[in-house]
């Protein structure tokens, strides 16, 4: 399976812990959904925050078209409550970033962005068979910095003044991967910690 191909994302029937979590391949069916959902969010500099969902919608289509990027809405007890996308799609080295993540404040800190992860990672490299997934993050993005190593991943570097804001300031990006020989030990720390009451 191509890293691009749509597909929903789901754990098997009957299988704790999140049965109720899903990734559903992007669409305008879930615009209303994730405008509720994006009420709330809180405005850093150093992140951005879609301003128009069917708008952000549209963008994260046309990269799917393009072959860019393959979004899919996170839904959580039938209703979507984020995004996040394979993005830095490079099929022919069967490399993969997972990213342009965003979820409602009602569902984080509950398990809904770990079972997610679960669900991409294994995609990737199981489905997929990719030699590296890879998260990028801005440097003062501390919360994402935490989250992603939480996850299991380890940080490669740093790319200095890698990218310019829409406000000008540059941008350092922290960059971290996992890959295959990790991949057993991550997929049990992530159930593990979903296996947790």
């Amino acid at each position: 399976m191509l890293l691009t191909d749509p597909v929903t994302l789901a754990f098997p029937p009957g299988t704790p812990p999140r049965p109720d979590v899903t990734l559903e391949p992007l669409g305008h069916r879930h615009a209303a959904d994730l405008t509720a959902a994006r009420e709330g969010l809180e405005y850093a500099w150093y992140t951005v925050i879609p301003e128009s969902v069917p708008a952000e919608i549209d963008s994260r289509l046309r990269q799917r078209d393009a072959g860019r990027m393959n979004p899919w809405a996170v839904v959580a007890d039938g209703r979507a409550v984020g995004m996040t996308t394979f993005c830095g799609i490079d099929q022919p080295h069967r490399r993969v970033e997972i990213g342009y993540t965003w979820l409602s404040p009602a569902v984080q800190r509950t398990g809904v962005n770990t079972a997610a992860k679960l669900l991409l990672l294994t995609h990737a490299f199981e489905t997929c068979d990719v030699i590296a997934v890879e998260f990028r993050t801005h440097w003062h993005n501390r919360q994402s910095r935490a989250a992603i190593e939480r996850l299991g991943a380890r940080q490669d570097g740093v790319l200095r003044n890698h990218r310019i804001g829409p406000d000008g300031s540059l941008r350092d990006t922290v960059v971290y991967s996992i890959l295959p020989h990790e991949w057993p030990g991550v997929r049990r720390h992530l159930q593990a910690r979903l296996d947790r009451p």
